[in-house]
């Protein structure tokens, strides 16, 4: 009976841990304050072996390229990558998570988010 409690205890608190991403967000800051060039960011998921490292590219006033310098994740993750043709079209952070490889897309949007900080 306690191997069963412990067990049910260690195995929610991996569940909690490994979905703790999914409520994560990223907000777009205004284009508008940015010169063009090229902003680097970074963002290292927490609790998880996902980071991802990219540089944003702003040309008057708009993302015109996203490129990723580093992506540690699974090969599953790596289609999160995807996500960037999105980014770019609706000149947005608020798309959908790529299925399957929602730590990575959250990474993704998370650094994103980093590199248009205005605070740097």
């Amino acid at each position: 009976m306690k191997k069963a409690i412990l067990f049910l205890i260690v195995s929610l608190s991996i569940i909690g841990c490994s979905t703790a991403y999914k409520s994560i967000t990223a907000q777009m800051p205004d284009l508008t304050l940015f010169n063009n060039g090229f902003y680097r960011g970074v963002y290292d998921l927490s609790g998880t072996p996902v980071k991802v490292t990219l540089d944003v590219d702003i040309q008057d006033n708009k993302i015109v390229d996203i490129k990723i310098v580093e992506h540690k994740s699974s090969s599953i993750g790596k289609k999160a990558e995807s996500i960037i043709g999105h980014i770019i079209e609706k000149q947005s952070l608020e798309v959908d998570a790529v299925s399957g490889a929602t730590a990575s897309s959250k990474t993704i949007l998370k650094a994103i988010e980093d590199a248009l900080k205005m605070e740097k």
